[in-house]
Formats: structure tokens, sequence, C-alpha cells
């Protein structure tokens, strides 16, 4: 069960050992003037966030369409002249 840790950055200062024991729980969110900085993980979290990364090609891909069978009409398009009159 992930543990979410929030510490002032005041905190953080006084006690840095603090935070980095509260990462094998979880993310430690650390905030400045109230509003949240940094985010403190420990490698093995991070290592994990790395092999979830994919690229918006991947992630948009739709797999199964591939095995969708379809016929697109063909369309007549007819040239004319442009009327500038």
């Amino acid at each position: 069960m992930t543990i979410t840790t929030f510490l002032s950055s005041q905190e953080f200062s006084q006690d840095a050992l603090k935070a980095l024991d509260a990462t094998v729980n979880g993310p430690v969110f650390i905030a400045d003037c109230g509003a949240t900085t940094h985010v403190l993980l420990s490698f093995q979290s991070y290592q994990e966030l790395l092999a979830q990364r994919s690229n918006i090609a991947v992630s948009l891909g739709a797999p199964d369409v591939a095995d969708i069978e379809f016929d697109a009409p063909r369309l007549d398009i007819q040239l004319r002249k442009a009327d500038f009159g």
C-alpha cells in the first residue's frame, strides 16, 4: 500500500533523513509557501515510472483496429475552372 507523505520545505530542510525514510512507503511531496514544488521518490519507484512510459503514438493507438475490414467508397471529384467574375 502506497502512503503519500507531505512535508513543507522547512520540514524537509530540518530533517531530510525523515523524507528519505518516508520514500520507502511512497512519494514524498515537498511544498513551499503552500504549493507543491518537488516530489521525492525511491529509485525503485522512479524505475517503475520509467517502465510505464510510452510515446503518444502507442498511447493513442488502437491495436485491434488492424483486424477491422474497411472499404472506403471511391470519390469522384469533378474539377472546374475558377470563376473570378
